[in-house]
């Protein structure tokens, strides 16, 4: 059996003073953006993007994005994100999302995104078997 939502790619980011708005705290947009560097540091391990058993190559699109925000996030601080991969469609993968607080000492943040995948003429293609075996491999090595 698939052993997924095991977080297996960490991230640690200082907080910029530039994230803060004027509510003196981290603007939403950048949890998107934490989110989605999280995001491509998982593609990088599972190699999203480049050539795997002869397929041609993937183009992963964001789909559909959400986020639970449990506390707001300050300057100064170093946040932890986190990104998984929870569940796979036929041309799609959910990935999972969760954004930690150093100073707070907890979850600040969690988040989901449909990720689908592209061929190189733009058009869905199936999650290739070497992709989700890497995947599935990636994930038994996490937390």
């Amino acid at each position: 059996m698939e052993q997924l939502g095991r977080f297996p790619v960490r991230l640690a980011l200082p907080v910029q003073w530039g994230e803060m708005d004027a509510f003196h705290h981290v603007n939403n947009a950048y949890y998107l953006r934490w989110f989605e560097t999280a995001r491509i540091a998982y593609f990088a391990k599972v190699g999203v993007g480049i050539e795997l058993d002869d397929s041609p190559r993937l183009r992963p699109i964001l789909a559909r994005a959400t986020i639970d925000y449990r506390a707001p996030v300050t300057f100064p601080d170093t946040v932890t994100v986190e990104a998984t991969v929870k569940s796979f469609g036929t041309t799609s993968f959910v990935m999972g999302y969760r954004l930690s607080s150093e100073a707070q000492r907890r979850v600040v943040a969690e988040g989901e995104a449909v990720v689908v995948l592209l061929d190189a003429n733009g058009e869905k293609t199936k999650v290739p078997d070497g992709l989700r075996e890497t995947i599935v491999a990636l994930e038994a090595v996490g937390a």
